[in-house]
Formats: C-alpha cells, sequence, structure tokens
C-alpha cells in the first residue's frame, strides 16, 4: 500500500522516557507534527495524517502517559515544560533540518501553544494549527481582563466558560474521578462519544487507563498556570479553529481581540462542528490544516527569495 496510507512505527528516545511515534510519507518533505488531546491517543489522527501525507511528511506520537508511550511516575512530571521537552525531542528526531508545522487538538493544542511561545522554540517551528484548547496563560489573562471590566457581556462569557469547565475541578477531586473512570467512563467512552458528540469513535483497550492517568495533565498545569498567567507570545503564524459547537472551549475564549495581543499572525476560522472535530469531520480538518501550512510555505518561500534578491 501506498507510504501515505500506512503508518511507519517507532519509539523515539524523550528526556525522560521513549515516545511511541507514526509516520506516514516521505520523510524528506516538510514535517507537520500532530499532537493528540486528553484523553485520546495518536490514533484520533488515523484518518487524517494520511489525507496530509500525499505532500508533506506527517508525524504523529503518543503523549507521555498515553497510548504506547512511557508513564511518568508522578504528577509534577506531567507539567507543560516536560511535555514540550518530549514534543523538542520528537521534533529533532523526525525533522532534523527543517522546521515543522505543528497541529494540535485539545490538550494536544495546550501543549502546542506552550511550545509556540517557548523562544527557545523559535525557528523550529514553522506554523501552528490548535483546535479546541487555548493557551492556559493567554485564558488566564482572558478571565482577568472580564473581571476587570465586568460588562454584562463580559460577564456573561466568564460564567458561560465556567460552565462548560466543570470537569476541571471534577478531576481535580479524589478517589471520585478515578472510580469513574473504572466504571463509567472508560468502559463506555466510545458510547458516551457517539451519544453525548454524536461522533463515530471505537472503544480501545487502553481507553480506561489513559483517562486515569490523563487528568495528571490537568491537577499539573491548570491552577498555577491559570492563577498566575505569565506573558507568551507566538513566535510562529498561528490559526485558530473554532468548532463553534464545542461543549468545553467557548469561541470568546479565542477572541481576535484578545489573541492578537499574544499572536502577530492570526488566522481564525470557525466551523461548524463539536469537540472533536478531528474525528467527526477529518476531511474538512485536513483541508483547513492543508490550506494553511500551504499559505505559510509561500509566504515563507517568497520572504526566503526576497532575501537573496537583497
Amino acid at each position: 500500500m501506498p507510504s501515505a496510507l500506512v503508518p511507519r512505527t517507532r519509539l523515539v528516545p524523550g528526556p525522560d522516557g521513549p515516545l511511541a511515534v507514526q509516520q506516514w510519507g516521505e520523510s524528506g518533505r516538510s514535517t507537520i507534527v500532530l499532537i493528540h488531546g486528553y484523553p485520546d491517543h495518536s490514533g484520533i489522527w488515523s484518518k487524517i495524517a494520511p489525507l496530509l501525507a500525499d505532500q508533506w511528511h506527517v508525524v504523529a506520537y503518543d503523549v507521555r502517559g498515553a497510548g504506547a508511550s512511557f508513564v511518568p511516575a508522578s504528577t509534577a512530571d506531567y507539567r507543560l515544560p516536560r511535555l514540550v521537552a518530549d514534543l523538542r525531542a520528537v521534533i529533532d528526531t523526525t525533522s532534523p533540518d527543517r522546521p515543522v508545522h505543528l497541529v494540535a487538538h485539545d490538550w494536544g493544542s495546550i501543549q502546542g501553544w506552550d511550545a509556540v511561545t517557548d523562544p527557545t522554540l523559535r525557528g523550529r517551528i514553522a506554523s501552528y494549527s490548535s483546535c479546541s484548547g487555548p493557551c492556559l496563560d493567554h485564558a488566564g489573562h482572558w478571565m482577568r481582563d472580564r473581571l476587570r471590566r465586568p460588562t454584562p457581556r463580559h460577564l456573561a462569557q466568564y460564567l458561560m466558560q465556567g460552565l462548560r469547565s466543570w470537569y476541571i475541578a471534577f478531576f481535580h477531586l479524589p478517589v471520585l474521578p478515578t472510580v469513574m473512570w473504572h466504571t463509567v467512563m472508560g468502559p463506555h467512552w466510545s458510547r458516551w462519544l457517539r451519544w453525548l458528540e454524536r461522533t463515530p469513535a471505537e472503544q480501545r483497550a487502553g481507553q480506561t487507563a489513559d483517562g486515569v492517568r490523563g487528568m495528571r495533565l490537568y491537577r499539573a498545569n491548570m491552577l498555577s498556570r491559570m492563577l498566575r498567567p505569565g506573558d507568551r507570545h507566538a513566535h510562529a503564524p498561528v490559526q485558530v479553529i473554532v468548532p463553534l459547537r464545542d461543549r468545553y472551549v467557548g469561541p470568546a475564549l479565542s477572541d481576535p481581540a484578545h489573541l492578537a495581543r499574544w499572536v502577530p499572525q492570526l488566522h481564525r476560522v470557525e466551523v461548524d462542528a463539536g469537540h472533536w472535530l478531528p474525528l467527526q469531520q477529518p476531511a474538512l480538518f485536513a483541508r483547513l490544516v492543508r490550506g494553511f501550512v500551504r499559505r505559510v510555505e509561500r509566504q515563507r518561500r517568497q520572504t526566503a527569495g526576497q532575501r537573496i534578491k537583497a
């Protein structure tokens, strides 16, 4: 079968343990790196990667604690700097000589924001496409801005996002979330997606374990980042894909006027879809990524040509 359809699997040595990586397409091309969210693994990209691999080298990996990657020992090991270190290892191994285009969903997007605003990764990331996962620092500033100017509109946005984010508080509770994952959520996850999200999904053996371990992402990062947000500025063009029927991340959280403060090159697109857009409409998701990456690569070639002429 064509290489665009069949992934090649390998283990990449990360800074703290091995990371399970899949690759599609020819490795000599520009690379797109796909980062999954919670409680998923890299299989969420199985229908999207082949749609991109005809033109690019496509890489997807299981983040630490998920899928076939290593399992950290403590909650502190799930902090965002360690996740970004994993991403750096994947980038350096799969595309050592060229910058990559990042594409991410949900918690993968949260990680991606940290990477695209990390000065040490400047020049290693050509573009970033984010779906359904804000920068935690940007979200923290967004919340502060709405409380500083408590207009009816701002208060409504603040309250609505708080209701959408109910599960974050739930995941910080002791014992109960783990029990729920073992008894209700994990064994029936595919049914939950089909019922609540109208999203086709297959049940997999590691779903419960990924759900339980992945709650540490919230416990390690949420409160510290959102209560004490830093100033994080993107050093590459960013596309924000906004599913308007997202039950968890409201469109107001990606307000262009707010993001323009942090993202000099911002492209925001709204789509009529729910949170699990990569599963619901993989062709649409791939088309949005394809269009943005092509635009960025064309601009990079034009800029390089102008420098040569100068």
